[in-house]
């Protein structure tokens, strides 16, 4: 039986609307940092080894909340160690954990992650408990949407979940951004329900057919996506920034040059930056820019949750 955890929220929290809500996943990162990225067969030599909360849907919670937005977080974690871990991290930031379930068969969701001198990752996740993720799960947290609301969703949970959530989000009033990593195929029907997509260049060539290799490129991309009724399409190209299509701006927004040391939750920071940003009701092209410096802060430090930037730190920048 799945149940509901960590109930001792403030009456304050049950009485107001989500202001961001992220339906994800949760998982616990191990990483280590290692000269290269190991080939198939190869045994390398690593150096450091952190072991920190992750997760996409988690990263893009603790990013919207660091940067200056309430934040509730539907997740699902197994009843491990690890489970407990992950809720103990987003409770401390200050994130309403009232509608995270745990899973009694399946372990909490892991990622070990190879980092090399560069800042490039390999990933590979075990999802566990984010995997059984239902509809259902999410219905408690999807009452309490409002017009106002941002509704941020990605991959790692069932499709029929994101599906689910999107077309109650939509329904209700509020605004859907999709961040579709990792790369899988998307029904259709998922499209007429999105506000904002945000693919890397990667994710964006499986979802039109594009190879996106440069601007001209992603530009192709990107005008794929919207035909299929999108409102915002944003096209993260790393160190090069995002391309942005929509009806109220297009273009190219600069990321700031900054040295890498390592990329793992860059997206993430982007995409609940992003979130933020349109909450409290900033044109794309200035929310873009926002997203843009949260990110190349959280890529000048090593962990997914551990490099993400509070809003102040921005603030710092400008």
């Amino acid at each position: 039986m799945t149940f509901l955890i960590f109930k001792e929220i403030s009456r304050n929290m049950h009485s107001s609307p989500n202001k961001i809500l992220v339906v994800g996943s949760s998982n616990i990162d191990m990483v280590i940092k290692t000269p290269k990225i190991p080939t198939p067969g190869e045994t390398v030599l690593g150096g450091d080894f952190v072991m920190n909360p992750g997760g996409k849907g988690a990263n893009q919670a603790v990013a919207a909340h660091r940067l200056g937005s309430a934040v509730t977080f539907v997740g699902k974690v197994g009843t491990d160690t690890f489970g407990q871990q992950a809720i103990h991290s987003l409770k401390n930031e200050g994130i309403n954990v009232e509608f995270i379930t745990s899973d009694p068969k399946l372990p909490s969701g892991i990622a070990m992650i190879a980092v090399d001198e560069h800042g490039e990752n390999s990933i590979v996740v075990a999802p566990g408990a984010n995997h059984s993720l239902s509809p259902t799960d999410c219905e408690p947290a999807l009452k309490n949407l409002r017009s106002s609301s941002i509704v941020l969703l990605q991959h790692e949970i069932p499709i029929e979940t994101v599906l689910h959530v999107a077309k109650t989000a939509t329904r209700q009033g509020a605004k859907v951004i999709l961040n579709p990593a990792p790369a899988q195929p998307l029904p259709d029907e998922l499209f007429q329900h999105i506000y904002l997509i945000s693919p890397n260049e990667h994710e964006a060539e499986l979802l039109t057919g594009v190879q996106v290799f440069d601007v001209k490129s992603a530009w192709k991309a990107a005008e794929t996506l919207k035909e299929k009724g999108i409102q915002i399409v944003i096209i993260t190209m790393g160190a090069a920034g995002a391309l942005v299509l929509s009806d109220e701006f297009t273009g190219m927004v600069a990321s700031p040059k900054v040295i890498t040391t390592d990329t793992t939750a860059a997206g993430d920071t982007f995409n609940g930056a992003i979130a933020v940003a349109l909450s409290e009701g900033k044109p794309i092209q200035e929310a873009t820019n926002f997203a843009c410096q949260a990110a190349a802060i959280a890529v000048t430090r090593l962990g997914a949750q551990s490099s993400i930037p509070y809003r102040k730190e921005l603030e710092e920048e400008s």
